[in-house]
C-alpha cells in the first residue's frame, strides 16, 4: 500500500491528511498557519511536528509505513516553513512535479519533505499580474482539469483557466470571502447580514447582482440595509442580496472567459449561489463539485503532483 502524509498549509490553518492508495483515510486540522506568528515560524514547526506524530498515532502507523510528506500552500511562502519562489504559467501537473523541492527536516520527522511551489501569472502591471499558493494543488485533486474555467471560492477566491492539457494558463484572485467577512462583521451591514445563514433567497440573489451591475458594488452593498429597513427583508433575503452584490465582479469575470464549462468547488452556499447566477445570466455549462471531492482535493492533488500521473 502506498501511503503519503500531505500538508495543506494555509495562512491561519494547517491540515494534515493520510492518503492511502489514492484515497484520503484520515485528516487532522490545526488552527495554526503561516500567518499565525509572522516573526518566527517556531509555532508552525511545532505544529508540523505534532501533526505528523498525531496522524501516525491515530492510525497506528509508523514513519516507516509512509513514503513521504508532501506540503503545499502558504507553507512555502516567505512567512512559511520552507520559502520557495512561484513558478510561471503555463503550469500543469508536469511543471509542478518538476519544480518540487525535497529536503530533510530531521527535527520534525525522519520522513523526506517534498514542497510544491505556488504559481504566478506575470504581467507588465499589477492589474495583469497575480499569484497563488495552494489552489494549484487543489485543482489537481478535482475530477477533471482540462479546457475549463475553475472557480475555487474562499477567503481569496480563484478563477482559473486551463487548456486542453490541464495546464493553468490564466487566473484571477478575488477577495470575495475576506470582503464578505469584513463587511458583515465590521460595518453597518453587521445588523443586516449574518454569514451563518445557510440559504440565500434566489430572487434576492439575482436582485443584488443586478443592482451591482447597474449601480456598482459599493452602492449595491448599502442597498442591503435599505432592503432590510425599508422593505422588511428577512435573513435569507438580505443575505441573498448581499451575496449577489459581493459575487458580481467574480461572476462577470467568469462569464467573460472563453471556456465552455465552469467547474465550481468550495462550500455549498457559495457554490450554489455562483451556479444560480451563472445559470441566470450566462450560457456556460456549470458543474458543482461534491463536498467529498472538494474536501479531499488538496491532499489528492499533492499526491498526483508527486507521482506525476
Amino acid at each position: 500500500m502506498k501511503r503519503y502524509i500531505t500538508i495543506d498549509g494555509g495562512t491561519t490553518n494547517t491540515r494534515f491528511s493520510l492518503v492511502e492508495d489514492g484515497k484520503v483515510s484520515q485528516t487532522l486540522a490545526y488552527s495554526v498557519g503561516a500567518g499565525t506568528d509572522t516573526k518566527s515560524n517556531a509555532l508552525l514547526k511545532q505544529t508540523v511536528k505534532e501533526g505528523i506524530a498525531a496522524l501516525l498515532s491515530k492510525t497506528g502507523l509508523y514513519e516507516a509505513d509512509v513514503i513521504a510528506v508532501i506540503a503545499s500552500g502558504m507553507i512555502t511562502s516567505e512567512i512559511g516553513l520552507y520559502p520557495l519562489p512561484h513558478i510561471a504559467l503555463p503550469a500543469g501537473r508536469k511543471e509542478l512535479h518538476e519544480t518540487t523541492v525535497t529536503v530533510s527536516m530531521p527535527e520534525l520527522s525522519s520522513l523526506p519533505f517534498t514542497f510544491i511551489r505556488g504559481v504566478k501569472m506575470e504581467g507588465a502591471t499589477p492589474a495583469l499580474t497575480d499569484m497563488m499558493r495552494g489552489e494549484e494543488t487543489e485543482l489537481q485533486g478535482l475530477a477533471e482539469t482540462e479546457n475549463a474555467v475553475f472557480v475555487l471560492p474562499g477567503t481569496h477566491s480563484k478563477i482559473i483557466r486551463t487548456d486542453g492539457e490541464g495546464r493553468i494558463t490564466h487566473f484571477a484572485t478575488h477577495m470575495t470571502g475576506e470582503m464578505a467577512a469584513a463587511l458583515s462583521g465590521h460595518t453597518i451591514l453587521r445588523e443586516a447580514v449574518s454569514l451563518q445563514t445557510v440559504t440565500a433567497d434566489r430572487d434576492s440573489l439575482l436582485a443584488g447582482y443586478t443592482c451591482a451591475q447597474e449601480q456598482g458594488i459599493s452602492a449595491a452593498l448599502f442597498k442591503v440595509r435599505v432592503y432590510k429597513n425599508l422593505f422588511g427583508a428577512k435573513g435569507e433575503q438580505t443575505y441573498g442580496f448581499f451575496l449577489g452584490a459581493i459575487l458580481a465582479s467574480e461572476v462577470r469575470a467568469i462569464l467573460e472567459t472563453d471556456a465552455p464549462r465552469v467547474v465550481i468547488g468550495g462550500k455549498r452556499v457559495l457554490k450554489e449561489a455562483l451556479a444560480t447566477l451563472l445559470d441566470a445570466f450566462g450560457s456556460k455549462e456549470v458543474l458543482c463539485v461534491n463536498e467529498e471531492t472538494v474536501a479531499a482535493s488538496s491532499a489528492l492533488g499533492a499526491v498526483r503532483i508527486w507521482e506525476n500521473v
